[in-house]
């Protein structure tokens, strides 16, 4: 007679980490802030819980749900998938699993107080409507590789071509690394988010990443002729998509177009290495970023955002996301405050409360 097995959701450990990053990385939907490293490297920057729920039959796995308890010390928080990432989300082999593991997680939520968990996603949600989840003012930008750089080179356009070759006659080299490469990164970074008015991730947090994520996780940084760091990137690997979660370059080396050779690199080391898509990350239509990304050949691509809760009767109650392309004056004002800091003050205050942001 024959039996059926029985799926569990479990809560993944360390000794499940082997399985949820084979899962994560032989998934077609698969990122790499999904893999088990963001996990460690959240607890190690930031002392964060990590619920990475886990759909097992038997010895094989399902499903997966990365969840983050971020919160402020005395302060419910929020229990979020992903923070500090345009995506992080389900990846289930089938609609049901996808829906247990969410129900799951709404539940947990639940006891910990929490009335809504926000999820990130790059596809739609199981069973929901994708009108409510798409995002109303952001868009991934993505473009599909060929197989060698040279044809991707000739695919683009004279202008682009002409900012690729300008800065390396003007001296400027390209280099990648990894962590030993934190340091210049960290300078170019803490400057480009203090001249954008925005708090700043902490070196530590950039450091665990790093470790974490291993020979996934690549630093390119581009230097002017006398050896100065003018813009610098991170790149984080899945064999599906190669992501850019972190990118700058300084304000008064624009002229000499640090950051046209940082992203040619990294277009043409994607590209040699085999990697099907390069994803930008995400950027609002029409504004400069957008326009940055696009003149790669990157398409837009909607971001599934959802905030659910679950309703009396066992059933999930999707909220959508709020359209946050606006912004507030309170948002303005610490901006503006944050612009006129000496760098030194402007990265220690950032770093304290970055952690908190799960944007």
């Amino acid at each position: 007679m024959k039996t059926h097995t029985v799926t569990n959701i479990i809560v993944a450990s360390s000794t499940e980490k082997f399985l949820w990053d084979e899962y994560v990385l032989r998934h077609p939907h698969g990122i790499a802030y999904q893999l088990f490293a963001l996990q460690e490297a959240i607890e190690k920057a930031f002392g964060f819980k990590c619920i990475y729920l886990m759909a097992m039959n038997e010895n094989r796995v399902q499903g997966i749900l990365p969840l983050v308890h971020v919160h402020a010390p005395g302060l419910k928080g929020s229990l979020v998938s992903l923070p500090y990432c345009d995506a992080g989300g389900i990846l289930a082999d089938s609609d049901s699993i996808h829906t247990r593991l969410l129900l799951h997680a709404l539940s947990l939520a639940k006891e910990m107080g929490i009335s809504r968990v926000p999820v990130r996603s790059i596809v739609p949600f199981a069973g929901i409507n994708p009108d409510l989840t798409r995002h109303p003012g952001k868009v991934r930008l993505v473009l599909s590789l060929p197989d060698h750089s040279d044809k991707l080179l000739a695919g683009f356009k004279a202008k682009v071509r002409s900012q690729i070759k300008k800065p390396l006659k003007d001296g400027l080299t390209f280099h990648m690394g990894g962590r030993e490469l934190c340091r210049p990164f960290f300078r170019i970074f803490a400057e480009n988010m203090r001249d954008l008015g925005s708090p700043v991730h902490s070196f530590n947090w950039i450091q665990q990443v790093m470790k974490t994520f291993g020979n996934r996780a690549h630093i390119g940084v581009v230097r002017l002729s006398d050896r100065t760091p003018a813009a610098a990137g991170i790149l984080l690997c899945h064999p599906a998509r190669v992501s850019i979660p972190w990118a700058s370059s300084l304000r008064r080396c624009n002229a000499l177009n640090p950051n046209m050779l940082l992203y040619w690199h990294f277009l043409k080391f994607s590209t040699n290495a085999g990697y099907p898509v390069f994803d930008f990350g995400r950027s609002t239509p029409r504004e400069g970023t957008f326009r940055f990304k696009k003149q790669w050949g990157a398409l837009p691509e909607p971001l599934h955002w959802g905030e659910f809760s679950m309703a009396d009767n066992q059933k999930i109650v999707c909220h959508g996301i709020q359209n946050s392309t606006g912004v507030s004056n309170k948002r303005e004002f610490l901006a503006r405050g944050i612009m006129t800091m000496p760098l030194s003050l402007s990265t220690c205050l950032g770093t304290i409360a970055r952690r908190f942001i799960t944007l």
